[in-house]
């Protein structure tokens, strides 16, 4: 993860008129644990401080992102939260721990730590790592693809859009997900190899030459064919079939994002001139990050300084907008958070935020069936969703050579990460304000109907703007005249 009062993502979030659950984000000494600490300012000196500070806390700085002042950390002291910000008091603005669970990968190499460093770790892989983070499940395999098969580049116009343009390789989107497939016959020429990256090395950009590669998981190879599959006589065609796609990898083998994966992806977006980005995947270990708890504050501002600035940058980001059949726009309760361990029921209110989807600036894409209808899956609200794109049944390219039907808000977002960049190859000089802007204004209006197997709220709103389609579906042939 809109309000009427902004551009793209939500709008000013309500007040929250209840204080939500605590939860608790444990560390013992010993326990390798990871933090964000956010300084008081967003430069070189504050952060230089802030450093300082942490490595006199007992912990060491993993990754430092002076653009936005925040740093990446890790330490094994359990009073590591109260120690920065004591010794840091006059640059250190907050620090949150970022997951309830030891750093399983350990720290990265050529980092010097106080502590025995452990060797670092391949998490445990998951049956289904798609179903753990959380939007896409399987729906079956079509054995002989075609471009005839892809019904949502119908519902989007995308195949009348390519009768004017199969947009531009100057455009570049980054595909922020579990890696991709490099030799897919369907995704290799499209894939920027120099621009690709791994960040779940404990939030900390590796270059080198696999790490971006997918490892157990097809979602990012999916999800990028939606986007970018080339026009090459080869099974399918993506949205945009002539942008450039860099990997970013910010999943790791378990199928988690934590938050130093996600700010590392948005920040290397940023660094590296990227056009759009397609972010289909909540930021774990929590559903929601609640404003009013100490951690999940500095965790949501951490990443919102991330999105900001990339944006600054000229980068445009879509995101999913949730498989809960949840409505964003009233929260109560939430039963799977933290899913490291165990969830815990605990209230919520709406200053509780799924993030990337529901910052400001950030497209929030909800799913549609073949008959246009809201997907049963697919998290709603009012002035929360900014548009709908096809996300039930999607096909796409899977790893070896393959294809395959998925379903989840992580189909349809993709399918609008490729019309914004249709959009910005038929506009080059757009920046993400006005994209974000014309493309809540081209969407098809869509009238409140309710979805083929009803679940959760029901649809409010109007014609114009409602609590299922936002400003409507998503309209490619609009976006590129």
């Amino acid at each position: 993860m809109a309000a009427t009062t902004m551009l793209g993502g939500s709008a000013m979030a309500a007040p929250a008129t209840n204080q939500s659950t605590p939860v608790d984000f444990p560390a013992a000494d010993g326990q390798l644990m990871s933090y964000v600490v956010n300084a008081k300012a967003a430069n070189a000196n504050k952060t230089r401080d802030a450093v300082q500070a942490i490595e006199s806390a007992g912990g060491v700085a993993v990754q430092q992102w002076p653009e936005i002042g925040v740093v990446i950390v890790q330490s094994d002291r359990a009073n590591f939260r109260s120690e920065i910000l004591k010794l840091g008091k006059s640059a250190v603005e907050s620090v949150g721990a970022t997951r309830t669970i030891t750093v399983a990968e350990g720290t990265p190499d050529g980092i010097a730590t106080p502590w025995k460093t452990a060797p670092q770790l391949r998490n445990k892989q998951q049956a289904d790592a798609e179903v753990l983070y959380g939007d896409a499940t399987f729906d079956g395999v079509a054995a002989d693809p075609r471009e005839a098969e892809q019904w949502s580049q119908v519902q989007i116009k995308s195949d009348q859009a390519h009768q004017v343009t199969d947009g531009s390789p100057d455009v570049l989107v980054g595909v922020l997900d579990s890696g991709i497939d490099p030799n897919h016959p369907d995704l290799a020429a499209n894939i920027d190899v120099a621009n690709s990256v791994n960040c779940t090395n404990a939030g900390r950009p590796d270059t080198s030459p696999t790490g971006w590669f997918a490892t157990n998981s097809s979602h990012g190879t999916h999800v990028a064919g939606i986007i970018g599959a080339a026009r090459n006589g080869v099974g399918i065609v993506g949205v945009a079939p002539n942008a450039r796609m860099a990997s970013v990898k910010v999943v790791n083998d378990a199928g988690s994002i934590y938050p130093e994966y996600a700010i590392c992806g948005f920040m290397w977006a940023g660094m590296k001139g990227m056009d759009v980005t397609n972010n289909s995947y909540y930021i774990d270990p929590m559903q929601f990050w609640c404003g009013d708890q100490t951690d999940q504050k500095a965790v949501l501002d951490a990443v919102e300084r991330a999105v900001k600035w990339s944006t600054k940058q000229g980068v445009v980001h879509a995101a999913a907008a949730g498989n809960a059949s949840y409505d964003l726009a009233n929260k109560t309760t939430d039963n799977v958070s933290p899913n490291d361990v165990a969830g815990i029921e605990r209230q919520i209110n709406n200053g509780c935020k799924d993030i990337p989807t529901e910052l400001d600036g950030v497209v929030t894409v909800a799913s549609t069936d073949q008959a246009g209808k809201l997907s049963s899956f697919s998290n709603r609200g009012l002035n929360v969703i900014d548009v709908a794109a096809p996300g039930s049944r999607i096909l796409s390219t899977l790893p070896n050579n393959t294809y395959g039907l998925l379903s989840g808000t992580s189909m349809a977002s993709p399918q609008v990460a490729g019309v914004l960049a249709l959009m910005k190859s038929a506009h080059p000089g757009w920046k993400p304000n006005q994209l974000i802007s014309e493309l809540r204004k081209q969407a098809e209006d869509h009238v409140c109907m309710p979805s083929a197997t009803p679940t959760g709220a029901t649809c409010t709103g109007n014609v114009r703007n409602n609590s299922y389609y936002g400003e409507g579906i998503v309209d490619a042939l609009q976006a590129v005249l």
